[in-house]
């Protein structure tokens, strides 16, 4: 789909699609997870508490600005719209440490799961609609990626 150059200049477009990065070429939903590792690190400074009510934010912000996105390209969760992996990272990386590796491993973790899409992310991905249904099943996805890192840091 090609979009307007002015698409991009309405703000709440630019937060779906991840600043851009949902607009490569391949892979955007790998781009978009990319992007939002600097935006962990800062949330990483905040209390968990604090970090909690930011995400819960960014969900609430994201089901209504990818359901507006999704509707303006005409288009049910176009590959482009990648705030969803923006917050599926962030839910895998609740309450783990923001070193290099604990970052890499739940990027790793939460685009396997993201793509591989296991019960009940399917489900969600198929059976949800709009705003909603973009957010849920990388929520899902981040979830599960979540529990499995947070039983690795419990290992080492």
């Amino acid at each position: 789909m090609n979009m307007p150059p002015s698409f991009c200049s309405n703000p709440i477009h630019l937060l779906a699609l991840g600043f851009g990065s949902g607009l490569a070429p391949k892979a955007p939903g790998t781009f978009g997870t990319l992007v939002a590792i600097p935006f962990f690190w800062l949330l990483s400074h905040l209390s968990i508490e604090m970090y909690l009510v930011a995400l819960l934010i960014a969900i609430l912000a994201g089901i209504w600005l990818c359901g507006k996105t999704s509707r303006d390209m005409g288009a049910h969760d176009h590959p482009s719209i990648v705030w969803d992996e923006f917050c599926g990272y962030w839910i895998t990386m609740f309450a783990t440490p923001a070193s290099w590796s604990w970052i890499i491993i739940g990027f790793l973790l939460f685009r396997l799961f993201d793509i591989w899409k296991p019960y009940p992310v399917s489900w969600l991905d198929k059976n949800v609609q709009g705003g909603l249904g973009i957010m849920v099943d990388d929520m899902a996805a981040g979830l599960m990626a979540w529990i499995v890192i947070q039983g690795l840091q419990i290992l080492f």
